[in-house]
């Protein structure tokens, strides 16, 4: 009966070691959010418990070792090993919130610029597209459907936000695209958190590659539609210098 365990084990722990550390090593992929993985391993689970209830018969050899360790029946090293596991799981917990909320000083591994310079093809490009009433609309629109889950009302608040280390950036505070011309805007949305230089690490971020599905006009409408939801003006070569 303890293969009948062991099989599911050995099938979630695979699915997340391969969506930890295999996914953010593919091609034009990104590192998944806490929040995503808990997820499919929940999915993962609940698959899991739908098949091994499917027949009485399954589900008594699915279920049996779990109440027989957690009742303590049949005694002997079971019996141990329950005790074992009781008093570590709060340890862990404990470890685990710990670890989670105590501040570290410990320096990063690298070098980060919290906005690295552009490849040179996309220093001091403007804005190609006229900035018309219609088109800030347009980009507003584009906006609310692509990166409002994430920024949300332009405030980095969306309701994905919580899952993202580092969080998304707040257009309304004036120390973001405030300080940045359109051209690096442009870039960023672009090729999104894997087009990042080595700079940009260790924490580069889950910004999907915007190229993959909005071509250039629709990416430059997207960035008038952040400036005026948000606010702000980008920054011209005359005031950078």
């Amino acid at each position: 009966m303890g293969g009948v365990l062991v099989r599911p084990v050995i099938l979630t722990v695979c699915i997340y070691l391969f969506l930890k550390f295999i996914v953010p090593n593919l091609p034009h992929s990104a590192p998944l959010p806490s929040s995503l993985i808990f997820l499919y391993l929940m999915l993962t689970t609940a698959g899991i418990v739908i098949f091994a209830t499917l027949s009485g018969a399954s589900k008594d050899a699915f279920f049996g070792p779990i109440l027989r360790f957690l009742t303590g029946e049949g005694g002997g090293a079971l019996s141990s090993a329950r005790y074992l596991v009781l008093a570590l799981f709060p340890l862990l917990v404990g470890w685990q919130t710990y670890g989670s909320t105590a501040s570290s000083d410990a320096p990063p591994g690298e070098n980060r610029t919290i906005h690295p310079a552009p490849p040179g093809e996309y220093t001091g490009l403007s804005n190609p597209v006229p900035k018309t009433l219609d088109n800030i609309n347009y980009g507003k629109g584009l906006y609310a459907s692509r990166c409002s889950p994430c920024h949300g009302n332009f405030d980095g608040k969306g309701f994905a936000a919580a899952g993202f280390t580092p969080p998304p950036a707040n257009f309304k505070d004036p120390t973001t695209i405030a300080m940045l011309q359109e051209s690096y805007l442009f870039w960023r949305i672009k090729k999104g958190g894997v087009g990042l230089p080595v700079e940009g690490m260790p924490w580069k971020t889950a910004m999907p590659r915007w190229e993959l599905e909005m071509s250039d006009e629709d990416i430059w409408k997207v960035i008038m539609g952040e400036y005026d939801g948000a606010g702000q003006k980008p920054r011209t070569w005359d005031e950078s210098e």
